[in-house]
């Protein structure tokens, strides 16, 4: 009885003794086994790196069409959205007192003509009255000098010269003062005619109609846009760009460019023009981006995205921009050796947006370097175990 009791307690012990072994080897298959790592090797890879901005879509060129002069509008020939050729009549004012002073005007210049014809009639009959005046004056002085009439005839003849040279004189001024007359009047129907044309409010350049600021029948003064005009050549998009990104960025660069009114839909581009003073407060620097096909259809001040294309390389050493660590201050990766964690400082290139980086320097190419979350790369020691996936 006292046997078979002895081995039951054995046969307990035994059992735990089991448990306790399985618990242990459990143990240190899970919650003490080293952690499991990803590694990679050092690949080449067509890099491209591109620095971001957002911003708004933009028109280089924007027009205020207005009048010249004060005016009730009295019809619109454009709307909103519309595509408008240089020349193509927008709107047109009330012009009837414009037209009745351009009316007044041109029969001033009409009557201008008409005094000229009857000067003119007056220079030719002043100079046929000297010529016979002359004749007669120079016949009586030959009589009077061999007395064949008498002096005071000969000086009557002389002094109807003088007159009729005076006449003549009188009659080439009449004309030249009708004349300035006429360039007067001239002026002044080119004026008048100027303010009808002032009515008519024609398109400055090729645009589209962006807004249609008026309305038929509201009276609109000079400098008051009736529409904005835009031209689409110069549609751009003015992006902010960080301050600490811009390193590559010059006129000329490529861009991508992405509406927030078309997801998934890409446009190409390029730097345009860059702003020489950045923004105190956010630290970016505007940078205009232009389309390199002008776009069919548009919305001033829509936000978009641009990717502008710093630096392109074919075919380099490159990680996965997750396997980057810093330590202390330097910049390296984490390589895995006989089961242990090592870093390994290194040198890295450009960045391409797909999250791979250029690997210049400290890597030879058969290291298996360690990919993980960043939360996870930071604890990471020196020696620590791990075991590869």
């Amino acid at each position: 009885m006292d046997l078979m009791k002895t081995l039951a307690r054995k046969k307990i012990y035994l059992i735990w003794a089991v448990a306790l072994v399985a618990v242990a080897i459990a143990l240190k298959m899970t919650l003490l086994a080293p952690p499991k790592v990803k590694v990679v090797n050092v690949e080449k890879r067509d890099l491209t790196a591109q620095v971001y901005g957002n911003g708004t879509v933009e028109a280089k060129v924007v027009v205020g069409v207005s009048s010249k002069i004060t005016g009730r509008i009295v019809e619109l020939s454009a709307d909103q959205g519309d595509r408008v050729k240089r020349g193509q009549l927008l709107a047109r004012l009330e012009n009837n007192d414009l037209l009745q002073q351009q009316l007044q005007s041109e029969a001033g210049l009409n009557r201008s003509a008409a005094n000229l014809n009857v000067e003119q009639a007056n220079l030719r009959k002043a100079k046929a009255n000297l010529a016979l005046a002359e004749k007669n004056a120079q016949r009586f002085k030959t009589l009077a000098d061999k007395n064949l009439v008498s002096r005071l005839e000969a000086e009557q003849y002389d002094t109807i010269c003088k007159v009729a040279r005076e006449e003549l004189a009188r009659s080439q001024a009449a004309i030249e003062a009708v004349r300035m007359e006429q360039q007067s009047g001239r002026a002044v129907v080119g004026f008048a005619r100027s303010k009808v044309a002032d009515t008519l409010i024609h398109a400055p350049r090729d645009g589209v109609i962006i807004t249609r600021d008026l309305e038929k029948g509201a009276t609109t003064t000079p400098g008051q846009p009736i529409f904005t005009l835009a031209d689409p050549a110069t549609i751009w998009v003015k992006a902010n760009v960080d301050e600490s990104q811009l390193k590559g960025v010059a006129v000329g660069k490529s861009a991508v460019i992405t509406l927030r009114s078309s997801p998934g839909e890409r446009w190409s581009g390029r730097v345009a023009r860059l702003g020489h003073q950045s923004d105190r407060v956010t630290e970016e620097l505007q940078v205009e981006v232009a389309f390199n096909q002008p776009l069919s259809n548009f919305r001033l001040g829509e936000q978009s995205e641009v990717y502008i294309t710093t630096e392109a390389k074919k075919s380099v050493p490159s990680l996965p921009s997750a396997a980057l660590v810093t330590n202390g201050k330097k910049r390296g990766v984490w390589i895995a050796e006989n089961g242990r964690l090592k870093f390994r400082e290194v040198t890295v290139g450009i960045r391409d947006r797909s999250d791979f980086a250029e690997i210049t320097g400290g890597l030879d190419g058969k290291e298996r370097v360690v990919v993980a979350p960043q939360p996870q790369l930071a604890k990471f020691r020196e020696g620590m175990k791990v075991r590869m996936q």
